[in-house]
């Protein structure tokens, strides 16, 4: 299967650490494999996702998105590479709060010819966008309110939204049904699994509900292939980090 996007021999400790929080040997994940990542807090999940989206650049070893090595790009690269191939569902949503419901769907169409392209494939980017939003079952009625003016649980689907609008290759998601009821969340995996199966898009997954792993094709227990979490290494400094990484960051959609 061809390899959207591999990490080897990957290191990294966040600035003042005497140990690392991220220590994997190897990862790889295939176009059109939905892997589900789990693991109990403070082992590093959301740390390794910023480093599989070029949000982070590890200390030592590689990770490459289809071939590149994130670490031979500049600052500026990545942003133009993540926007155009990487679709990030952020556990604090990163929505912009001004903007509308549709115009923050449309965002990675705005920053992204390839992604503009690719949505626009069988009629126009924003068709694609309204159908999205549809499907995850935001009544039309909302989608010209700006983004701060909705629940947690609509929010969370707008982000979802956006990371699959374009097609992109790889959708990242970071505890995504956090804020959704039982019932929300069936739908929202039908939606996300069956967009990912569609366009053949690789999908990493990190969540603590075990009652969906079913539903996936590969599970990762990332304290069997994080050898610092495994020992407990870097974990105290990993889990409030990585969330300023998170918020760092506006969107991963949008280049900085």
């Amino acid at each position: 299967m061809t390899l959207v996007l591999s990490a080897e021999s990957l290191r990294f400790a966040w600035p003042g650490a005497q140990t690392p929080c991220i220590d994997i040997e190897r990862l790889d994940i295939s176009a059109g494999e939905a892997v589900f990542l789990h693991g109990p807090s403070g082992c590093g999940k959301s740390t390794l996702l910023s480093l599989l989206a070029g949000v982070l650049v590890a200390d030592a070893g590689r990770i490459t998105l289809l071939g590149h090595d994130w670490a031979a790009l500049s600052g500026a690269a990545r942003d133009r590479s993540r926007v155009a191939h990487v679709g990030y569902i952020f556990q604090q949503f990163n929505l912009l709060p001004y903007l509308s419901v549709l115009d923050n769907v449309l965002l990675p169409c705005r920053f992204s010819a390839r992604r503009m392209e690719r949505a626009s494939r069988d009629g126009t980017a924003r068709a694609q966008a309204e159908e999205l939003l549809a499907q995850m079952g935001l009544d039309a009625s909302l989608w010209q309110r700006q983004a701060m003016q909705l629940s947690v649980g609509q929010q969370q689907r707008v982000a979802a939204a956006r990371a699959l609008v374009g097609h992109p290759e790889i959708v990242i998601a970071d505890e995504p049904t956090s804020a959704l009821d039982e019932d929300r969340r069936e739908a929202f995996l039908d939606v996300l699994l069956s967009a990912c199966r569609t366009n053949h898009s690789a999908l990493v997954f990190v969540s603590h509900d075990q009652r969906i792993a079913e539903r996936f094709s590969r599970h990762v227990l990332l304290p069997e292939i994080n050898r610092a979490a495994s020992g407990g290494a870097g974990m105290s400094a990993a889990p409030d980090r990585s969330k300023q990484a998170r918020t760092a960051v506006r969107s991963t959609e949008v280049p900085q």
